[in-house]
């Protein structure tokens, strides 16, 4: 009985000395990206507004990084902030912590490289090196290609620097040594030719992160083989938001949309004639930035279009909003 109890006790301690070893290396010798690169981004005029057509309009980097308006439609972001961090993403929102979008503006990031920030965005980690929380997708930004990177980097340069400071973002356990593992090393690609409709959409639903919220998620992974078959809950102060299916099935997504119906469905809220309303409490709200993504250049959002409709149809009713 004594030896059986020794053996179990040595066991149990060489188990606690394994995953104690392990937990050091994720802290410690986690991420593994590599060096920031050593690059000095030359600006001009047609780069800065590529750069800022991304950040607005593609990417939507100005929607998280901005302060956005939830008393009106959409939550358009004010006007003013820009750039200047401080949305907050929280347990409430289903986030594994608490974590803050940084300030973008020069006064944030006066102190980065280029190289520095290349890397953020591509690879997750700030510029010590630290582990960035996946809410801006970096894995996906690190598919698109390198002269686009670099004209979003050329643009936030140009913002009006806003004096903001951001707290810490703060991840809860296991997520603060889980985080150590999601940063990955850009794997950039070329972006296809326009006349490559198909091959063009794909580039820029993986530059919109289209998948990310139009996905169910399980453990906050998006479940696979399921991928934009919507469903990706969002807690609203009304209720609880559900992202739309919009895989070509023809029941429960937009197999039966026609290409200038997906089209108008964003240009709508470009019409000069449209103001986002304000909304009274209890009405229902959509984190959807719709009036950011309604100014895609109409050939964009014909080849995302394109490409949503190669996808494979899933059915998938989803129940849209349901209030508290």
């Amino acid at each position: 009985m004594r030896k059986a109890r020794k053996f179990l006790l040595a066991g149990g301690i060489g188990l606690l000395v394994i995953v104690l070893s392990a937990l050091a290396y994720v802290k410690v010798a986690l991420p593994n990206v590599g060096e920031a690169p050593e690059i000095k981004i030359t600006s001009n005029e047609s780069q800065i507004a590529r750069g800022r057509y991304l950040a607005h309009n593609v990417m939507v980097c100005i929607d998280c990084h901005s302060e956005r308006d939830w008393t009106k439609f959409a939550g358009p972001p004010k006007d003013g902030t820009w750039g200047k961090g401080g949305e907050e993403f929280n347990k409430n929102m289903g986030f594994p912590g608490t974590f803050f979008a940084r300030n973008i503006t020069p006064a944030g990031i006066s102190d980065w490289t280029d190289g520095e920030l290349f890397r953020a965005i591509t690879s997750g980690v700030d510029k010590d090196g630290k582990a960035l929380f996946p809410v801006m997708p970096h894995h996906l930004y690190g598919q698109l290609a390198k002269e686009d990177i670099e004209a979003v980097i050329s643009y936030i340069r140009t913002l009006p620097a806003i004096e903001n400071d951001i707290p810490d973002s703060r991840p809860e356990f296991p997520m603060n040594f889980i985080l150590n593992t999601m940063p990955r090393k850009a794997n950039l690609q070329p972006m296809p030719a326009k006349t490559e409709t198909v091959l063009y959409g794909k580039y820029l639903v993986t530059a919109a992160a289209c998948g990310e919220c139009h996905s169910p998620k399980e453990k906050g992974q998006n479940i696979p083989g399921r991928e934009f078959s919507g469903g990706m809950e969002f807690a609203m102060p009304a209720g609880t938001l559900r992202s739309a299916n919009i895989t070509p099935d023809k029941e429960t997504g937009i197999g039966n949309w026609t290409k200038e119906a997906f089209v108008n469905r964003f240009k709508q809220y470009a019409d000069s004639a449209y103001h986002s309303p304000t909304l009274a409490k209890g009405d229902f709200n959509t984190i959807m930035p719709w009036m950011m993504y309604a100014g895609m250049e109409r050939e964009d959002l014909e080849a995302i279009y394109a490409y949503l409709q190669e996808l494979p149809a899933i059915h998938h009713k989803v129940t849209r909003f349901s209030k508290n």
